[in-house]
């Protein structure tokens, strides 16, 4: 499998939630250390504003729009995160496939490929396995993370309940697993999947600059294969770049 991956045997990942404008930020630090991501967006609240109360700060929540959303995400991936961001294990089999095949329909549309990724919606409980079964059966997604760290690269079998590596605001866990990352030496495929929301640093549970490190610490080695999340975990070719 890691022919795929140019013949390395570890990928790098990243995934961000909800669509919001702070990610036209990210996405120019992820592209100056030629990095690449998954961004996960709900098509029925493109364009809306919002703001937050996180870590003592009032920040913007505001969706990027559906008529800048294609410029700003290319050369990256999008994925599903539902179109209206519900509880999913709170609902009937019935509209669980409504709210992701919709939202993978749209996003297809918009973006001009074939949708196959998912993050699960909310925090806490957000998938259970009669979820992840309805998604598997009755839409196309063929990946969907949930918000569970593993603090693993071991490749995982149930891709409709796949675990992240690490939450990016675990900052004292996401530069330690990055030096072990940097270390390994495999002939198992190793994936480092590492997911958040880019207004979290505005709320600054990770600073820019801090990300920013991380991004130069990690980048550019010869070992290591840069990927969306379909590439890592499908062994998929990446988007086509619009």
């Amino acid at each position: 499998m890691a022919r795929d991956w140019e013949g390395k045997h570890k990928a790098l990942t990243f995934s961000f939630d909800d669509g919001v404008t702070q990610d036209k930020r990210l996405i120019e630090i992820l592209n100056a250390y030629g990095l690449k991501a998954t961004f996960n967006l709900n098509s029925s609240l493109l364009g809306l504003p919002n703001r937050l109360v996180r870590n003592g700060h009032d920040i913007s929540h505001d969706k990027n729009t559906a008529e800048r959303a294609p410029e700003i995400y290319r050369g990256h991936e999008v994925a599903v995160h539902t179109l209206t961001h519900p509880m999913l294990p709170e609902l009937d089999d019935a509209t669980v496939t409504w709210q992701v095949e919709e939202d993978r329909r749209a996003l297809s549309s918009l973006f001009g490929y074939e949708v196959v990724g998912m993050a699960y919606p909310g925090g806490g409980v957000n998938n259970d396995a009669r979820v992840a079964k309805v998604i598997g059966e009755t839409t196309g997604v063929r990946y969907a993370r949930t918000i569970t760290s593993s603090y693993s690269f071991a490749p995982q079998k149930n891709l409709m309940q796949f675990n992240p590596t690490v939450y990016y605001i675990e900052v004292e866990k996401l530069f330690s697993l990055g030096r072990e990352f940097l270390s390994l030496e495999t002939e198992e495929d190793a994936v480092f999947y590492i997911w958040g929301h880019s207004y979290e640093m505005d709320a600054e549970y990770i600073s820019w600059k801090k990300f920013e490190d991380f991004c130069r610490e990690i980048s550019g080695k010869n070992d290591i294969y840069y990927c969306t999340n379909r590439e890592a975990l499908l062994h998929m070719p990446p988007p086509p770049i619009q």
